[in-house]
């Protein structure tokens, strides 16, 4: 492969990954340089489809459609071994032949995408997995080969739950951004058990202000999220000692976004939790400080009032974890 477009595509890459994730993007400055550039190629394929999805609003759903069509059968070709005419396509192939990583995980990525072009909602949380593994889980799994680990077999469960649990983390976080949209990502089940319509998220998100109804939603949907954290935190150990204090970043600062919407009394609609750089660097450092191999203290469990969110999942299921 032609050197100059391959590093011009790792560039653009890592361009994407430091516009759009400076969250994990600063988690990634943990890792040796040369496991760096191929996150960033993971982190680049899969933004620029989700751009394609989201931020092309000028498009009809036909046109993104008919676009992430195109891209997504550049892609195929160039694993065939056509030359790719893309900024950033010849990365991820490239990336894809260095690590041998599972097609399959692509494949699944790029039929999530597609549903986002005709899906709005969810009826239930089981309907929201079955979208996320493709969204989510199946990153955690294209990483594995990047990351290393002692036990990719046993890794893969947990690096499964964290993709699950940073995907819940960012529905949680912009549920105003995604309403705007056209989308709900919270379940319909959700909703309907605490007593809240596509109203009352349209005057959330007109006035900016929760109702109590809905901050008690997303403080279900919170302690959700911290169980695939709790679930995903093993793996984090598991993984070669020069990728621990990267993952352990990434999973210390994105659970840390659920921290800032707990202190906002559940409210995602007054503004966009974020985690302060202040609070970004100091994890970071921490992070580094710590021997490979220690383990990974999960996020503490939420007290989530009983009458108003009892769990009917059992706590297998919930977490995404075979029954």
């Amino acid at each position: 492969m032609d050197p100059a477009p391959l590093s011009a595509a790792y560039g653009r890459c890592e361009a994407l990954h430091r516009q759009h994730g400076r969250t994990y993007y600063l988690a990634t400055k943990l890792l040796p340089g040369w496991k760096r550039r191929h996150v960033h190629a993971l982190y680049g394929f899969t933004r620029y489809a989700d751009e394609i999805v989201d931020r092309t609003e000028a498009l009809s759903p036909q046109q993104r459609a008919a676009e992430l069509a195109d891209w997504s059968a550049a892609f195929v070709a160039g694993l065939r071994g056509r030359p790719a005419d893309d900024p950033l396509l010849p990365a991820v192939l490239h990336t894809i032949q260095v690590f041998d990583i599972d097609l399959e995980d692509f494949r699944k990525f790029l039929d999530s995408m597609a549903m986002d072009l005709t899906v709005t909602e969810y009826a239930t949380y089981d309907d929201l997995l079955e979208y996320m593994e493709g969204s989510a889980a199946v990153i955690g799994t294209m990483m594995l080969p990047i990351l290393e680990s002692h036990d990719r077999a046993a890794a893969r469960e947990p690096a499964r739950q964290l993709g699950l649990a940073f995907q819940l983390t960012n529905f949680i976080r912009d549920v105003a951004e995604d309403f705007e949209r056209g989308r709900v990502y919270l379940p319909r089940e959700d909703l309907d058990r605490f007593g809240v319509t596509h109203e009352d998220l349209r005057q959330a998100v007109a006035s900016r202000i929760a109702s109590d109804r809905l901050k008690a939603l997303v403080r279900h949907e919170l302690a959700r999220a911290r169980r695939h954290y709790a679930a995903a935190a093993p793996g984090i150990p598991m993984l070669a000692p020069t990728s621990q204090s990267c993952m352990r970043a990434a999973f210390r600062l994105y659970s840390g976004i659920l921290d800032e919407v707990e202190a906002a009394d559940c409210d995602v609609f007054v503004r966009r939790a974020t985690v302060s750089r202040l609070r970004r660097l100091t994890v970071a450092l921490s992070c580094v400080l710590t021997r490979p191999g220690a383990p990974v203290p999960a996020p503490r469990e939420l007290d989530v009032p009983q009458q108003r969110a009892a769990d009917p999942f059992p706590d297998l299921r919930e977490s995404g974890l075979p029954a």
